[in-house]
């Protein structure tokens, strides 16, 4: 049997296409593979939101450039395709950089995978357009990996922040049907799926065709989602505050299945550079709207992007940052030092911050965060959650899952319990995750 592996990098967005794009071999006859050594294609699904994650796509290339060789000489072919958003940006240079790549597709167009990599038997193939016909109407149906599931309900960004590729590798917004993505959904909850998380690359701007016609909003969605048998959890990453309507601020509030955690990207605290970043809100614009969330939903816990060394970032600029962490109070974040990226309006500034200003700067906001998520995760000891149980556990008799609050839990539970809600009571937080009991150890214990 013919073997694929595939390696995703970046976003939900691509560990959803990366899922996708098996299934799309899966139909061609090819079995799913860990082992790249044993792969007859392997496909390297890319991010370019920064320089290094574009380089590592590059290493990798150079690896797999020496066991295609060694494959060949044992008489087994080898397809190598770059897929993604460096394949959409970079599709040229990645054939020159790169001869032992076989096929450059980008994020719109790999449901063409099969007609692909029977091409390039001929000749090296390059696809990145943005074609007319809806992917997702030519894509197979999905196949169950477990209890947790991406399900893409929007792509593109009409944003056009100045540090970012993705209006460029990704395209306007689109948003995807109500009926298509409830037959998706209803699919995955047959399959075992108990909780979906509908994503985007700007997820809250979801404006989809409405099965009663007119159009829908993200909150319509969720709500018809939520009526789904099996569905007992929903999420959605990544918004843009500007798109943050009141209806699902409501949502928070109204809707018990979805879980009370958001994230939602702010980038700086500083005006001015929220306006060189084209972000077009302000730092008290989306404190106003956190207090706003947090009305509608008092326990909600919040997670952010941040952006440190932003061109013409002055140590006032930062310090802004620094306050607004410390008066929001983030369970969560990922921050990253600014990298530029080419083609975009920000990677054309001259007055760029100097490398150890920026790792400077860098470690101080992660301290700050990390102190705010050890401190959350201490303050959830002794309480009383529900866990959605994913996996086995580290240890044998172990399980894992996570809270409506997205904090990992271990626990001592059969693993029958996979797929349920347990309740558990915290008993001790660690580095990365939460130690619980169940109820009826804990109340045997005491």
């Amino acid at each position: 049997m013919k073997k694929a592996f595939v390696k995703s990098y970046g976003c939900q967005m691509n560990a959803y296409d990366a899922a996708r794009m098996a299934d799309v071999l899966g139909k061609e006859g090819y079995a799913a593979t860990e082992r790249v050594e044993e792969a007859d294609v392997v496909i390297l699904n890319t991010c370019h939101i920064r320089e290094k994650a574009a380089e590592k796509v590059y290493s990798e290339l150079g690896r797999l450039r020496v066991l295609k060789g060694e494959r060949q000489a044992e008489g087994r072919d080898t397809r190598i395709v770059v897929a993604g958003c460096v394949a959409q940006a970079e599709g040229a240079e990645i054939l020159s950089r790169a001869p032992a790549v076989d096929v450059v597709v980008g994020p719109q167009s790999y449901h063409r995978l099969p007609d692909l990599l029977a091409r390039s038997r001929e000749t090296r193939v390059v696809d990145t357009d943005f074609p007319a016909d809806d992917k997702f109407d030519h894509l197979p149906a999905r196949r169950n990996r477990g209890v947790s599931a991406f399900l893409t309900v929007q792509e593109g960004c009409d944003k056009f922040c100045s540090f970012c590729v993705v209006p460029y590798t990704r395209g306007a917004e689109v948003s995807r049907s109500v009926p298509a993505i409830l037959t998706e959904a209803r699919a995955l909850a047959e399959g075992g799926v108990r909780e979906l998380t509908l994503i985007g690359q700007n997820v809250n701007a979801y404006h989809g065709p409405a099965e009663a016609g007119g159009t829908a909003s993200l909150a319509d969605l969720m709500r018809a989602v939520a009526a789904i048998p099996g569905i007992a959890r929903i999420r959605y990453t990544t918004s843009h505050p500007n798109d943050m309507g009141e209806d699902l601020i409501q949502a928070h509030a109204e809707l018990p299945a979805l879980m009370p955690y958001l994230h939602l990207p702010v980038q700086s605290g500083s005006d001015r550079i929220l306006a060189a970043m084209n972000r077009r809100h302000t730092a008290d614009a989306y404190r106003r709207l956190i207090d706003r969330l947090r009305g509608a939903r008092p326990d909600l816990a919040l997670s952010s992007d941040f952006i440190v060394g932003f061109p013409g970032e002055t140590d006032a600029d930062f310090e802004g940052t620094m306050r607004l962490v410390a008066e929001i109070g983030f369970e969560s974040a990922f921050s990253f030092k600014y990298s530029p990226r080419p083609g975009t309006p920000a990677a054309e500034r001259e007055d760029a911050v100097p490398e150890d200003v920026k790792s400077a700067r860098l470690s101080a906001l992660q301290a700050a965060l990390d102190r705010r998520r050890h401190a959350y995760q201490e303050e959830a000891v002794g309480q009383v959650t529900e866990i959605l149980v994913e996996k086995a556990g580290r240890h044998p008799g172990q399980v894992a899952g996570k809270t409506p609050h997205m904090l990992a839990v271990q626990v001592d539970a059969p693993a029958s319990t996979i797929g349920g809600l347990l309740p558990v009571r915290i008993v001790e937080a660690g580095t990365n995750s939460l130690f619980g009991q169940t109820l009826t150890s804990t109340a045997a214990a005491a």
